[in-house]
């Protein structure tokens, strides 16, 4: 009992500290982090953050991780509640929006931080940002299939969703930037683009 107790204690504060370390990467980039800074961050010792994660590659991951489980939880998740196809696509978009918008990280998208810090540098880290790119992207071209295959056959011959589905994230990815930057008429200038995009597969 007391082992199991010690192993849930365990991975609560490695989950803490995950997610702590999110917030960092997000605003300083995940070689920002270190397992001092963390424990300095949170008040625990650095010997017990090197515990749970040995290394800094392993601390990077596991802020991977938590930023992928803290991005479903945020939009992935309240979309599904749309039905597939227009309706889920618009839904992912007005949650990305409003992850980007509040944000949901202090440093705004937290892929958009790392994935051109990370893309030509091969390794564990550079592969589990990729994977996550491609989720993203298999999940926007699933529900632009259903949009297309929900209109008139002409418009479902045109679209390709893979290609669709990249400009959605450049148009996120932009936008993104825009809102970091403070541009005034960002959240809108990504709305009318995101709109356009849509308006192409749903007729």
């Amino acid at each position: 009992m007391d082992g199991d107790q010690r192993l849930a204690r365990g991975n609560r504060s490695r989950r803490t500290i995950a997610r702590h370390a999110v917030d960092v990467a997000s605003a300083e980039g995940l070689d920002g982090l270190s397992l001092g800074r963390l424990a300095a961050d949170l008040g625990v010792s650095k010997s017990g953050v090197a515990t749970l994660f040995r290394s800094k590659e392993q601390l990077q991951l596991a802020t991977i991780d938590a930023a992928r489980e803290a991005f479903v939880e945020a939009v992935v998740r309240p979309a599904r509640s749309a039905p597939p196809g227009v309706k889920r696509l618009r839904a992912l978009g007005e949650r990305w929006i409003a992850y980007a918008e509040a944000p949901l990280f202090p440093g705004g998208c937290f892929w958009a931080a790392n994935l051109p810090v990370f893309d030509s540098r091969p390794g564990p880290v550079r592969d589990a940002l990729r994977d996550r790119r491609r989720a993203w992207l298999d999940l926007l071209a699933e529900q632009v299939r259903h949009a297309a295959a929900g209109t008139d056959a002409d418009v479902d011959a045109d679209v390709d969703a893979d290609v669709v589905a990249f400009q959605i994230d450049a148009v996120f990815t932009a936008g993104n930037l825009a809102l970091r930057l403070g541009e005034p008429d960002a959240v809108a200038t990504v709305r009318r683009a995101f709109g356009d995009l849509v308006a192409r597969v749903s007729g």
